[in-house]
């Protein structure tokens, strides 16, 4: 990876630059963009209910081949559909019925006119066949694509990472968000002296010749690119968590040189399930389970089957993000991803615009987890210290141009924190705020959602319109700034830097007295019991002041 490994606190971290490179700002779109991105005629008819991706991995060749049995419910009555696979892989055959399909081919995007007629309601399946040499991914997870490297045995370790870039990198499907498959199956054959490790519950082992195929199944919706393949020389240990939803399989497979480091380094994994259950409810996949599995890239959100490459180290590759000394008391990539269960892999996004959905959440679970841990102080140090990852480059939310385009790929992280930390300070109360977050994953429970049904959901249970907060923080790059100023034992203040009718509440002290004032762009006015007294700012809201 690049030097930024190595000098992480002079730089923005990784998961930053991850989503710089994988959801970066475009200013030109070509019609490859809208198909990715939007939902186009030849996928709005049809519902995807089930995928079963059955393939071949021959890992001396770096080359994949198989087949994906899409079943789906017929939305209206058409007869093309669009299914996505990216060069070079090829879209070999389509067939449905036992009769091969025509096949138009524009990029990445496969046009198969159905012969069968669609009638609505009906539930009916396609099968597309597919080889060649994936893209292999120089910079995984940031790059995406297929990691084809060996351990220290060289034996094969090989692994999936495609958000943003999409699963369609490595396996044909519907690639857009908004529209989940129920369950899926997935098979992949490997050389019989490695293991394959994906999504949900292992169901069969084949040993065929010099081979084994291994038969996973996810009973859970599932986005995309939250589907992968991991391929190692891989041991496993395992435990029940006697959580929320009862008894819970946490299972961890690792390189065999590295058992011994990991049973004893993998306790931050049940320390995060008791902690992110009480915050934000019942963890979502009880039915597949919960695993993290060692890959050779630093980790991805891949549901129930999170990945792990953090070198068994406290922080993010032993650095303390925040520079407050709290980010290592947690292995970073545990913590962080396993908390995109709740967020990302069970509250989807509908579009990659929204994907601050995934990440500040997310990134604000890290400081629940210090919260739950180490208690409120430390906590807010922590998500306080990670201001300074803040650019305000570009706005957290992308474009809806329907061209798969995200909004800031760094602040969508760290601002996007410390935005629902100054949420929290504006409920003014710990155990509602907890409340609003666990609603929230009951009331969005396996669905994709967009920013707005977040919004009006956060203004409902709040009781306040959060309208105004939400346009300034998620759609400008402005930092709200209070001005203030004494004379004659009056304070003046006000907002600056502020959209129209922004009007958050700010917690203050003055001559030592906690109390709330109301800025509005327009000067407001406070008697104070001094000439002489003083003001200061809870650092909890993330705002500027500016002394006049």
């Amino acid at each position: 990876m690049k030097n930024i490994l190595f000098i992480l606190s002079a730089i923005f971290i990784l998961t930053s630059s991850q989503s710089q490179n994988i959801l970066s700002e475009k200013n030109t779109f070509t019609k490859q963009d809208t198909l990715r991105g939007s939902i186009t005629p030849e996928r709005a008819w049809w519902d995807v209910t089930y995928y079963h991706l059955d393939i071949k991995v021959n890992p001396d060749e770096k080359f994949i081949s198989g087949k994906n049995t899409i079943h789906y419910k017929v939305l209206d009555n058409r007869a093309v559909m669009q299914i996505d696979l990216q060069a070079p892989l090829k879209l070999t055959k389509a067939t449905q019925n036992g009769k091969d399909l025509e096949v138009k081919h524009d990029g990445n995007a496969h046009f198969i006119t159905l012969a069968k007629e669609q009638n609505i309601g009906d539930v009916n399946y396609v099968t597309v066949f597919y080889e060649g040499h994936p893209k292999e991914a120089v910079n995984a997870p940031w790059d995406g694509g297929l990691s084809w490297k060996k351990d220290n045995n060289d034996k094969h370790f090989i692994a999936t990472s495609c958000q943003g870039l999409g699963a369609s990198v490595w396996w044909p499907n519907k690639d857009h968000l908004y529209d989940e498959v129920d369950s899926m199956q997935i098979s992949v054959n490997v050389p019989k002296d490695v293991v394959n490790v994906s999504n949900g519950r292992l169901r069969l082992v084949e040993r065929i010749g010099d081979t084994k195929t291994y038969h996973w199944f996810v009973k859970s919706p599932i986005n995309n690119y939250a589907v992968n393949m991991n391929i190692g020389d891989y041991v496993s240990f395992s435990e029940v968590y006697d959580g929320q939803g009862g008894n819970l399989d946490m299972s961890y497979y690792v390189l065999r040189d590295n058992l011994t480091i990991a049973t004893e380094h993998f306790k931050d994994a049940p320390k995060m399930m008791k902690a992110f259950e009480h915050w934000f409810g019942q963890y979502p996949f009880y039915a597949d389970g919960f695993k993290l599995v060692e890959v050779p890239y630093l980790g991805m959100e891949h549901q129930s089957s999170v990945t792990y490459g953090n070198q068994y180290k406290k922080g993010y590759l032993g650095n303390d993000i925040s520079g407050t000394g709290w980010g290592l008391k947690f292995d970073f990539i545990i913590i962080h991803e396993a908390g995109h269960e709740w967020f990302g892999n069970s509250i989807t996004n509908k579009d990659v615009a929204d994907m601050w959905i995934h990440e500040s959440f997310t990134s604000y679970s890290e400081n629940l987890f210090l919260d739950y841990y180490y208690g409120k102080d430390a906590a807010a140090d922590y998500v306080i210290g990670t201001r300074k990852k803040i650019v305000n480059d570009i706005p957290i939310i992308g474009k809806y141009y329907n061209v798969n385009q995200g909004g800031s790929g760094t602040d969508m992280y760290y601002k996007g924190a410390n935005i629902l930390h100054t949420l929290r300070q504006l409920i003014d109360d710990d155990e509602k705020w907890r409340q609003i977050l666990r609603k929230m994953n009951l009331e969005f429970y396996h669905q994709t959602v967009t920013t707005q049904q977040i919004e009006n959901f956060l203004s409902k249970e709040t009781e306040i319109d959060l309208s105004a907060f939400f346009n300034q923080y998620l759609r400008t790059t402005k930092i709200p700034t209070l001005e203030y100023t004494f004379k004659n034992k009056t304070l003046k203040y006000r907002w600056t830097q502020v959209i129209e009718d922004f009007d958050m509440p700010i917690r203050v002290k003055i001559a030592d007295q906690d109390q709330w004032l109301f800025p509005k762009a327009a000067w407001q006015e406070l008697k104070t019991p001094s000439s002489n007294a003083t003001i200061s700012v809870d650092r909890n809201f993330y705002v500027d002041v500016k002394a006049l």
